[in-house]
């Protein structure tokens, strides 16, 4: 799924302060509160906003559930061939309709609260915030002991190989100004290709986005977040560090060879008017 010059949403719809954006999949058991807590945040904020469902082809009641919150205004659900994050991410910033654009995890393990602070921090002129674990006034809460120690040693591989100084890579929870969010994935050569996956697909897809950022110029915010571990992850800790450490590996391989090199310069004022 390719990003033009103009592919981040429709020019004729209404535009919105803050697209949220909860990729989905199987997520039948957490979906309604998720939903509730969401949506009632939401329509207590002063920001007009739209909430995007990233359905990653799920095979549960996901479909109907997000299909019924779609009723409500403001609610969106995209129902997709099952692509994993990446892809479904992806899809709703090529469909979001906000100045604002946000996503994070279907859990809610990073409270949907920070969504205001995100948005905030792009008003003020950030081009990139994202959540942050490792700051000294963040929180974790409840995460086993093996799931910290596998993410450190991930950030360490991620920071001597593709993005050095970021503390936290991995927290799913990120926002962009809408033109750095259309021209990041425009340059993004992972995950784009839309071929089908089997059950879960966790990958390092946000180390890509960073390193992109990165080599753009575009001013990053780490935005401390109190984040608690919630039952029922996706995440495999064996295969999918293995996963995730293969996508750093083709970050590096791509910047050697030379793979994000382009003729149009990155330039933040040129994304933020939508010419990428």
């Amino acid at each position: 799924m390719a990003f033009g010059p103009s592919q981040c949403g429709d020019p004729a719809a209404e535009r919105v302060d803050v697209s949220l954006i909860i990729p989905a999949y199987n997520e039948a058991r957490r979906l309604p509160a998720t939903l509730h807590e969401v949506v009632a945040f939401l329509s207590a904020q002063p920001f007009s906003w739209e909430l995007i469902i990233a359905d990653d082809g799920s095979e549960d009641a996901t479909v109907s559930l997000a299909a019924q919150a779609a009723t409500q205004p403001g609610v969106r659900h995209l129902r997709l061939p099952h692509r994993g994050k990446a892809a479904a991410v992806r899809a709703g910033v090529r469909a979001a309709r906000g100045r604002s654009i946000i996503f994070t995890d279907a859990d809610l393990s990073t409270p949907v609260a920070y969504v205001a602070d995100a948005h905030r921090l792009l008003d003020d002129g950030w081009e990139m915030v994202i959540g942050t674990r490792e700051a000294p006034s963040a929180r974790r809460i409840g995460e086993p002991y093996y799931r910290h120690l596998m993410g450190r040693v991930f950030n360490w591989a991620v920071r001597v190989l593709a993005v050095p100084g970021l503390r936290d890579t991995q927290c799913g929870f990120k926002g962009f100004r809408a033109g750095v969010a259309c021209d990041l994935f425009r340059r993004a050569r992972l995950y784009r290709d839309g071929q089908p996956v089997r059950g879960p697909l966790v990958t390092g897809f946000d180390v890509e986005l960073l390193y992109l950022a990165r080599r753009c110029g575009y001013r990053l915010y780490e935005l401390p977040v109190t984040w608690s571990h919630v039952a029922g992850s996706k995440v495999r800790p064996g295969l999918d560090s293995l996963l995730m450490l293969r996508d750093v590996l083709a970050v590096r391989r791509n910047a050697l060879r030379g793979a994000y090199r382009e003729s149009s310069p990155c330039d933040p004022a040129a994304a933020e008017s939508g010419h990428v």
